[in-house]
């Protein structure tokens, strides 16, 4: 929260949908001034409410959250979203398997499309754990390509170093490891 307060127009969003008095699905994201870009973090629905649009409601709650943003920090709208998911390469199970597909269509279903070009890896959590190869689905709300490499370093410089606090060196690894051609900071 801290970081909020003092980074400003970048925003943190935490949006919970309920339904009565359960839980149906739960989002988190953050804009990026810097690129004028919205970033989900998580999105989850509850399972026993899945395939009733209620994912799709929450995307689009947090588009309409992140065009909020993106006009507060005086914009006339927000570029894009964007976000990570996993790559069926990281699953083990047949069940897992159809479950990342479900996934990758559900976002693709709701106007987003697979990063091509670039190896995408998130960053480890903790300095001793290997990056992860991830998909990275943008949402282009401005029709003209948007500028990946620059929204990458934005996710990595907000999110990932001063957000999560990982080490500038292992950040600067994964970059390299993209081979974006340029160091963070």
């Amino acid at each position: 929260m801290h970081y909020a307060q003092l980074q400003k127009p970048n925003n943190f969003r935490f949006l919970i949908g309920f339904e009565g008095e359960q839980l149906i699905s739960f989002a988190t994201g953050h804009y990026l001034e810097e690129v004028n870009t919205g970033f989900i973090v998580y999105i989850a629905t509850n399972p026993h409410t899945r395939s009733k649009g209620i994912g799709s409601k929450t995307l689009a709650k947090m588009e309409e959250l992140f065009i909020d943003d993106a006009i507060a920090a005086g914009h006339s709208s927000l570029n894009a979203i964007i976000l990570e998911t996993e790559t069926e390469g990281l699953v083990h199970t047949k069940e897992e398997k159809d479950q990342c597909k479900k996934r990758n269509e559900f976002f693709k279903r709701n106007g987003f499309k697979k990063s091509q070009g670039i190896s995408y890896l998130q960053p480890p959590l903790h300095n001793k754990d290997e990056p992860v190869q991830l998909n990275l689905f943008i949402k282009d709300l401005q029709n003209h390509e948007q500028d990946i490499k620059k929204i990458i370093f934005a996710i990595y410089k907000e999110k990932y170093y001063l957000v999560n606090k990982i080490d500038e060196e292992v950040l600067n690894n994964c970059l390299k490891k993209m081979e974006l051609g340029q160091k963070l900071m």
